[in-house]
C-alpha cells in the first residue's frame, strides 16, 4: 500500500502542481472565458495517455522511450515559449485590460493563443506523467493473486490515496494561486518551470546517451547520473518554489478591513480572509505531505532492500570464468571485479530460459550503477523501483543492465576482464 501511495506523489506530484500553477496564472491573466480550453487540453492528454498506457500494456508497438523523449523536446520548448510570453503578457494587461478576439481572427488566433498561454505546455506534461501513473495497477496482481486478496485491496488503496493527495493538493495551490499577488504567482511559475525544464535536459540527455546518439563522455555522464539519482531535489525544489503561494495567501488572510466598510461589507471581508487561510493551510499541509513521502515514508518502505554479496568465481589470465551449474537456478546472481585502477565493477548473471542467460553490468545507462536486487522471483533496479523484464535482460533499453558479452565453454561462462576495465568508469 505505501509503495504505491509514494509511487503516485512522486511522479505525479510536480506535474500536477505546475498545471495548477500554470492554470491559476491563465485565469488570472485576463483569460477566464477561454479557460475551457485549458480544460479541454488537459482532458485530452489525460485520455490519450490512458490509451497509450493500456496499448504498451496489450501490444507490443508502444516504445514509451521514445514516446517520452518527444514529449519532453516538445514540453521543452512549449516552456521556453511560455517563459517569453510569461512577462511580456503580464506588461501588456497591466498597460489595457484584456480585450475579446474578433472572430476574423479564427482557428489561428486561437492556436497561438493556447501556445503562448500554457495549457499546451500543461497537456504535454500531463501526457508525460500520467501513462506511468496509468499503469501501476497492473502491477497489482502477483502470480496466484485473486482481486479478492488483501494485498490487492492495499495497493489499491495506495493508490488510490496517493491519487486523492496529488489532485487536493493542486486543488489547494491552484486557489492559493488565484488569490495571491499576480507577480509572485508569474515569479513562482517561471521558477518551478525552469527547475522542471532542468529536470527534463537531464533525462533527455540520458535518453541521446542510452541510444548512442551522442558519444558517451565520462564526466557528462557522472553529472547525469548525479542528476537522477538526486532527483529528489528537483521535487523538493518544485514543492519549496509552490510554497511560497499559499504562504503569501495565509499572510493575506489577516489583512485588516478597511474602516470604511459597512458592518454587511466586514463580514463578507472577514469570510474571504476565512477562506483564505483555509485554502493556504490546506495546500501547505498536501505540500508537507509530499515532502515526508519521499524524504521519510519511502527510506521506510525501501529500508532492508541491500544488494546481494558477490559471489565467487574464478580469474584465469583475461578471462572470469564461472561455473554453469552456479548460475542455472534462475536467480539473480552477483559477482564482482576489482580493476587495475582499484575500481569494483559489478556485473550479475541471470538464466532467462533454457537456452540463453542474461547478463549485463549492475548498472544502466539511465540510472548508473545503484544495482539491481531479486524480490519475489523478479529483478528490480534499486533506484527506480522498476520491475525488470527478464527477456530483456543482455539487451539495451531502457532500465535495463548494460549488455555484458560473454561466451559459453566447456560447462563455463566466461567474461572478459578487458570488458569491464573498459567499463569502470560508470562505477567510479
Amino acid at each position: 500500500m505505501l509503495r504505491y501511495f509514494i509511487q503516485v506523489i512522486e511522479s505525479f506530484s510536480v506535474t500536477a502542481l505546475l498545471t495548477a500553477i500554470l492554470f491559476a496564472a491563465f485565469i488570472t491573466g485576463g483569460h477566464v472565458k477561454r479557460e475551457k480550453w485549458f480544460l479541454r487540453i488537459c482532458a485530452l492528454s489525460c485520455a490519450a495517455s490512458l490509451a497509450v498506457a493500456v496499448l504498451k500494456r496489450t501490444t507490443p508497438f508502444i516504445n514509451r522511450t521514445i514516446i517520452n523523449a518527444w514529449t519532453l523536446s516538445f514540453a521543452a520548448l512549449s516552456g521556453i515559449t511560455v517563459l517569453v510570453f510569461l512577462f511580456a503578457g503580464a506588461k501588456k494587461n497591466e498597460k489595457s485590460p484584456p480585450e475579446k478576439p474578433a472572430k476574423k481572427k479564427g482557428r489561428v488566433s486561437e492556436a497561438l493563443f493556447i501556445l503562448d498561454s500554457g495549457p499546451l505546455l500543461a497537456g504535454l506534461l500531463l501526457f508525460y506523467a500520467l501513462p506511468s501513473v496509468f499503469l501501476y495497477p497492473a502491477e497489482f496482481l502477483l502470480a496466484g493473486q485473486t482481486v479478492f486478496s488483501a494485498d490487492f485491496l492495499f495497493k489499491c488503496i495506495g493508490y488510490a490515496a496517493g491519487i486523492a493527495v496529488v489532485l487536493a493538493g493542486a486543488l489547494a495551490v491552484c486557489k492559493a494561486g488565484i488569490d495571491a499577488p499576480a507577480f509572485l504567482l508569474r515569479t513562482v511559475l517561471a521558477a518551478a518551470l525552469v527547475v522542471n525544464m532542468l529536470n527534463q535536459l537531464s533525462v533527455l540527455v540520458q535518453f541521446l546517451f542510452a541510444r548512442r546518439i551522442i558519444r558517451i563522455i565520462p564526466w557528462l555522464f557522472s553529472v547525469m547520473a548525479a542528476a537522477l539519482n538526486h532527483s529528489a531535489v528537483f521535487f523538493y525544489a518544485v514543492i519549496a518554489v509552490s510554497a511560497a503561494l499559499p504562504v503569501a495567501v495565509f499572510v493575506k488572510s489577516f489583512a485588516k478591513p478597511a474602516l470604511s466598510l459597512n458592518p454587511a461589507e466586514g463580514r463578507k471581508f472577514r469570510a474571504a480572509s476565512r477562506r483564505l487561510r483555509r485554502w493556504a493551510l490546506s495546500a501547505s499541509t498536501v505540500l508537507a505531505l509530499a515532502v515526508v513521502s519521499l524524504a521519510v515514508l519511502k527510506p521506510l518502505n525501501r529500508r532492508g532492500v541491500t544488494l546481494s554479496p558477490a559471489e565467487p568465481m574464478t580469474i584465469a589470465g583475461n578471462e572470469i570464468i564461472i561455473p554453469l551449474e552456479q548460475v542455472e537456478d534462475g536467480h539473480l546472481h552477483r559477482f564482482a571485479y576489482m580493476t587495475a585502477e582499484e575500481t569494483e565493477v559489478r556485473f550479475i548473471v541471470i538464466k532467462k530460459n533454457e537456452i540463453a542467460f542474461g547478463v549485463g553490468l549492475d548498472a544502466c545507462d539511465i540510472c548508473g550503477a545503484t544495482g539491481y536486487y531479486e524480490r519475489k522471483n523478479e529483478v528490480i533496479c534499486r533506484l527506480c523501483d522498476v520491475v525488470m523484464n527478464k527477456s530483456t535482460i543482455g539487451f539495451r533499453g531502457g532500465c535495463n543492465p548494460v549488455p555484458l558479452a560473454y561466451a559459453l565453454r566447456s560447462g563455463s561462462m566466461i567474461v572478459q576482464i578487458q570488458d569491464l576495465e573498459n567499463e569502470q568508469w560508470r562505477f567510479k
